[in-house]
């Protein structure tokens, strides 16, 4: 079923004309949960809310936490099999992973932070040798403790430093004032980032015309936290709005954050919407 709902995402993903394909990740639940999972040196504590009604078994770190091969590949391997578009490699980042686990053996966060750096920089090595040329490590807690910053950006360059690939980190729910410019150390080509339900993207932008955005950026032009599907017309402003900002050639169009909250139809519509602004302004 996991396959084929894969298969399902990659070929409407190609039917609606997006450029960079992700494979689904219709077999995962939390974006960090998956990856404890699969990682000795984890165990599971009891139920936690998320948000909304949803809950998750929140991981706990009680050992050395280490590489048991490759977790997501053979994911990868057969989504990109299913197209010549490219597949993004789809990973969660060190500082995240360990902002939303429970610490038992390492000796503060920064030292926890940096081992899981090293566990995911073998995961990113895999996908590279198995292909991939485009890697997304999420790392929505980035905003989360403004002072540790420098703690995200030093796990990134672990994770990452020296690799052949182009990297990405999506970050939601941001006070990316506390962090801001600061936050362009990350080692990422482009920053994903909530741009539609933050109700916030003025101020952003703002802060990218006082401080120039010096990377690329998926700019989110649709909500995926609510059943409303945004009109053509309202996406497009959006995206033209960022435009008098950030420079064309840095923009990637795409949702706020992932669509698995959304039912099918209104995922599709929403890509749809994505699609339609992009095509029209680069005409």
């Amino acid at each position: 079923l996991e396959r084929k709902a894969t298969k399902f995402w990659i070929e409407k993903q190609e039917e609606l004309g997006i450029d960079v394909l992700v494979d689904g990740e219709q077999y995962r639940g939390d974006m960090v949960a998956y990856f404890a999972q699969h990682m000795p040196g984890f165990t599971e504590s009891g139920l936690v809310r998320s948000y909304g009604n949803r809950y998750y078994h929140k991981p706990i770190i009680t050992g050395e936490v280490q590489w048991p091969g490759p977790i997501t590949v053979e994911w990868w391997k057969y989504a990109q099999g299913l197209t010549k578009k490219p597949v993004k490699g789809m990973l969660t980042g060190p500082y995240t992973v360990m902002d939303w686990s429970f610490n038992e053996h390492y000796a503060d966060r920064a030292a926890t932070c940096m081992a899981l750096a090293g566990v995911i920089r073998k995961e990113v090595e895999a996908l590279i040798a198995a292909g991939c040329k485009i890697i997304q490590l999420d790392e929505p807690a980035l905003s989360v403790r403004p002072e540790e910053l420098s703690i995200a950006i030093e796990a990134m360059h672990r994770a990452t430093d020296g690799l052949n690939a182009y990297f990405i980190t999506h970050a939601c729910y941001g006070a990316f004032e506390y962090i801001y410019p600061g936050m362009l150390d990350l080692p990422v080509d482009n920053f994903d980032l909530e741009m539609s339900n933050s109700g916030n993207r003025a101020g952003l932008l703002e802060m990218f015309r006082r401080h120039r955005f010096t990377k690329d950026i998926s700019f989110g032009v649709v909500d995926v936290h609510t059943h409303l599907l945004e009109d053509n017309a309202a996406v497009r402003r959006s995206l033209e709005e960022a435009l008098t900002v950030l420079p064309r050639e840095q923009v990637w169009v795409d949702p706020d954050c992932g669509l698995k909250t959304r039912s099918v139809e209104e995922a599709v519509a929403k890509l749809r919407a994505c699609v339609t602004a992009a095509r029209a302004l680069r005409n």
